[in-house]
């Protein structure tokens, strides 16, 4: 379905629901014969033009995938650069879930995604903050068009060993013409 007739389909369902409910006036006391007139009322052009241009933006029906980019589904933090060495494990983090909304509206998709997940202290660790680098990406086609790393500031309040964080990035606009290959990614960002 095409934008324009899916605007006017919802143009003419509100103002169906509008005409709807002029015609309820005499069952909750008000109205008089005028009111069973309006049944079979039509809209006039002017008044469709009217309400295709106060129309809510349209909810994507296909709303690109969110990806959690391999590699940065987890972070890890090893004291005295023992990589790799369990009993050095400081703290690590793991996304557990993400998400994302769409909205289209005058040639873009407008999004807000999110990521939530764990920070959890391993067996060296002793921190009570933890910094945790998650970035956003936006792909169109095979090229960024979006990205942005945020750093979460997580407290770890004793005796907790482990503390959640939510992340949310809202309004991200991307030119949508349709049919275009888009993908959301996130993931940890551990480089500098």
């Amino acid at each position: 379905m095409t934008k324009p007739t899916f605007t006017r389909l919802v143009a003419l369902a509100g103002l169906s629901v509008a005409l709807a409910g002029c015609s309820m006036g005499s069952m909750f006391g008000g109205g008089g014969s005028s009111s069973a007139n309006l049944q079979n009322a039509t809209a006039t052009p002017q008044a469709v033009a009217q309400a295709q241009t106060n129309a809510l933006p349209a909810i994507a029906t296909e709303c690109p995938p969110i990806k959690v980019r391999v590699g940065g589904e987890a972070m890890y933090y090893y004291g005295g650069g023992r990589t790799g060495d369990a009993r050095a494990l400081q703290y690590q983090g793991v996304i557990d879930e993400v998400t994302r909304n769409c909205v289209v509206s005058n040639g873009l998709i407008t999004v807000n995604m999110g990521a939530s997940g764990r920070v959890l202290l391993g067996p060296a660790g002793n921190q009570t903050s933890v910094n945790a680098p998650i970035r956003f990406a936006v792909e169109r086609d095979g090229q960024a068009v979006f990205s942005e790393k945020y750093t979460i500031p997580v407290a770890l309040t004793p005796p907790a060993q482990s503390a959640e964080f939510v992340k949310v990035v809202e309004n991200v606009a991307i030119p949508y013409l349709g049919g275009e290959a888009i993908t959301i990614w996130v993931g940890f960002d551990t480089r500098g």
